[in-house]
């Protein structure tokens, strides 16, 4: 169970930890956009080499497209009230979408990571860089948004730690699962994690990008996805 706490740890930090760089300078709006795609090439990496590979090992096509599915209609729900409320309050729904994707990725991810941890299975350095490479841009992107739309630095060091916290406790659940869940299961939460992501950048990680960097997008997504394939590859 120690283990399973300090991975946690280590695997949910990231997300706190950009909010606090989004807090501690103005990011321009060019180069905000370039991490935001940096990020985007980064999940999408960890979606093709990490989630679908190993749900797709685990218990083969079935389990993992039901959460593919599941994963992808509970973002596409939760984006649409979002997008309600932010009409209401006249403010921008972006960074609270950001917010959302990383919950509804850490979650699945997470308990998977701790499931892994209880079945004995090692977690290489390699991997651990890849979810700082995913995770750190996408909390930056939308913690630097939700500032410009007006939100309090308390409240949005809060929502963060709240995410990171919750994706934490999600390893110890794992753990605490592992002796009576399955391959199904964690093919399921890879399958979700990536559905909601899919539909996350589609919707409106790309698409926040490309309205900040521009030319550069293309570029920033192509490195960020070099380099966590590289680390997926190399764990």
């Amino acid at each position: 169970m120690g283990d399973a706490v300090l991975w946690g740890v280590v695997a949910a930090t990231p997300l706190f930890v950009g909010a606090v760089l989004a807090l501690l300078r103005t990011w321009p709006p060019r180069w905000l956009g370039i991490v935001l795609g940096f990020g985007a090439g980064a999940l999408m990496a960890s979606i093709a080499f990490e989630l679908w590979e190993e749900g797709l090992d685990l218990a083969g096509p079935i389990p993992l497209v039901v959460g593919v599915a599941l994963g992808a209609l509970s973002y596409y729900i939760a984006d649409r009230i979002l997008d309600a409320r932010a009409r209401k309050a006249k403010s921008a729904a972006g960074g609270g979408q950001l917010a959302v994707g990383a919950l509804l990725d850490g979650i699945p991810e997470q308990l998977v990571l701790g499931i892994g941890l209880a079945s004995g299975e090692p977690v290489s350095v390699a991997l651990v860089v890849a979810i700082l490479v995913s995770n750190l841009p996408e909390s930056i992107g939308s913690a630097a948004d939700l500032l410009q739309g007006g939100m309090a630095k308390s409240r949005v060091l809060l929502l963060w730690a709240g995410v990171a916290v919750v994706c934490a406790l999600a390893t110890v659940a794992g753990f605490a699962l592992a002796s009576v869940t399955g391959d199904g299961f964690r093919s399921a939460a890879s399958g979700f994690a990536a559905g909601a992501l899919l539909v996350m950048l589609v919707d409106s990680m790309v698409p926040e990008a490309q309205s900040k960097a521009k030319e550069s997008t293309g570029l920033a997504t192509v490195l960020g996805f070099a380099l966590a394939a590289g680390l997926a590859l190399a764990s």
